[in-house]
């Protein structure tokens, strides 16, 4: 029941993120529609059950699990789930316990996430323009999101930024993002928005940013240095030898990065998706509910690792979104 767990690329997977809500109180354009149809409760996993599927991955060799969304900390009563989930932590099972998060609840939370064990935090930050910012998410505001980081860092928590690319919306703050982030010791990483989703009347291609360009404008303000850092994720990282901060890129559109992938996720109504740009997925929730035996779900989870695929699928390259899924990326988890 322990032996770990061994894609059919020899991958080891050690990575789970697990989504525990589709619910936002933000309505990113790249993320979803305006007027979103979220699941019924009753469909979504409880803490005990989420509990119960995230400590059997821990028992087939995950060493870190990454809390999301939707927006993670708008689940009634999550902290629950984290207090639990630091026993995995304490008992040297779990190597780190982490969550991605748009960073308007970190102003309540981001005590409580360190007592809980959490050290890291990847806050969804896109602009930091106030106006800007609200047409991006729609219902977001800035101010609680900057508050929400300010509380992080004094707690304790590392915060790095994750900013996704779009074309002609904050291409002019590439700089003042970058000098932002190195003030504040803040590791910054880019990411090509991604073909997922009904989002409405937004233009997936007059979105797209390649961060080839990205970097190239980069290059012509600062001396780019690659760096061989592999944190067991997607992003490729650079120094920047005049701030000696660390940028990073992750690219599922112009330069894939499946061949290292170590990580699945699970949505919140216990669907394991293997792969984040294939459409493939398995039902955990069904052995989850019907047996008390961690030993059938066990089975699942190995069945389900057995069909990961070699990588996706998206291409913009064309000037179409070939490779596009049909799910919300707040379904799936970010």
């Amino acid at each position: 029941m322990t032996a770990p767990l061994i894609d059919p690329f020899a991958r080891a997977i050690r990575y789970l993120r697990v989504s525990v809500t589709d619910r936002c109180d933000f309505r990113c354009v790249y993320c979803m529609s305006e007027n979103m149809t979220f699941l019924p409760k009753k469909d979504l996993l409880s803490l005990e059950e989420l509990d119960r599927l995230c400590s059997a991955f821990v028992r087939l060799g995950v060493e870190k699990l990454r809390i999301t969304g939707g927006e993670p900390l708008v689940r009634r009563d999550i902290m629950t789930f984290f207090r639990a989930m630091s026993r995995h932590l304490d008992s040297g099972a779990l190597r780190e316990l982490t969550l991605t998060t748009n960073g308007s609840q970190l102003e309540r939370f981001a005590t409580d996430l360190h007592a809980a064990g959490v050290r890291r935090v990847n806050v969804s930050l896109d602009t930091l323009d106030e106006a800007k910012f609200a047409r991006v998410t729609r219902w977001g505001r800035l101010p609680q999101v900057l508050r929400g980081i300010d509380a992080a860092q004094a707690a304790g928590l590392r915060v790095k930024i994750n900013a996704v690319a779009l074309k002609d919306f904050n291409e002019e703050e590439l700089h003042r993002m970058t000098a932002w982030c190195a003030s504040r010791d803040i590791d910054l990483t880019w990411i090509e928005v991604m073909p997922m989703g009904d989002i409405g009347n937004e233009d997936r291609i007059g979105q797209y940013w390649s961060l080839k360009d990205l970097r190239a404008q980069l290059a012509r303000h600062y001396t780019v240095i690659d760096l061989p850092d592999d944190t067991g994720g997607p992003a490729r990282y650079v120094r920047l030898e005049e701030t000696g901060q660390r940028i990073g890129f992750i690219t599922p559109l112009s330069h894939n990065f499946c061949e290292s992938c170590n990580r699945v996720r699970v949505t919140c109504t216990g669907e394991i998706y293997t792969c984040l740009g294939q459409e493939g997925h398995s039902d955990l929730r069904a052995p989850l509910r019907a047996s008390g035996d961690d030993a059938v779900l066990a089975d699942a989870i190995r069945a389900a690792i057995a069909l990961k695929p070699k990588g996706h699928d998206f291409d913009y390259s064309r000037q179409a979104v070939d490779g596009q899924v049909s799910r919300h990326m707040s379904h799936t988890g970010g």
